[in-house]
């Protein structure tokens, strides 16, 4: 979005950032979201797909991402925001990768299974299923809203 400001006859243009949605997935025995809520603000690190390293990059502070549990429970079940952008990860020798701070937010009302997704009317495109094994993915608003609405119920 771009925004016009005129103060005394000087215009200004600024870039207003949207902000992204993401799901951020996580085996539950190396991270689990009982961990993430613990320690509250926590490096998002071990990425080592260039593809999902990628994401990363383009996550902004502010952004918000789902917390999936994969592997056993395959469910969405929390919400973190980034609040500081990709730095490089210190767990990589290679110098290749990057990782994002995240912060909980908060936990999901009713964990969203993926065959709840996989069932649901507007999340036939979305990243989980057509690139599952992709850890670190983007949501669309329209996705986002839809699983808001699923875990409410």
């Amino acid at each position: 979005m771009l925004n016009i400001y005129f103060t005394d006859k000087t215009k200004y243009l600024t870039h207003e950032y949207e902000k992204k949605f993401w799901l951020l997935k996580s085996e539950p025995s190396a991270w689990s979201w009982s961990n993430q809520v613990k320690e509250k603000t926590t490096m998002w690190d071990g990425v080592r797909n260039y593809q999902a390293r990628n994401n990363l990059i383009k996550m902004k502070k502010g952004d918000l991402c789902f917390f999936y549990h994969s592997v056993s429970e395959k469910s969405i079940v929390g919400i973190v925001e980034v609040v500081k952008e990709s730095y490089p990860d210190p767990t990589d020798n290679s110098g290749k990768f990057v990782v994002v701070d995240v912060k909980t937010k908060s936990k999901i009302k009713q964990a969203i299974s993926l065959e709840i997704i996989k069932k649901t009317a507007g999340l036939e495109n979305i990243p989980l299923l057509k690139q599952s094994r992709l850890s670190v993915m983007p949501i669309s608003k329209k996705e986002w809203d839809i699983i808001i609405k699923l875990s409410l119920n």
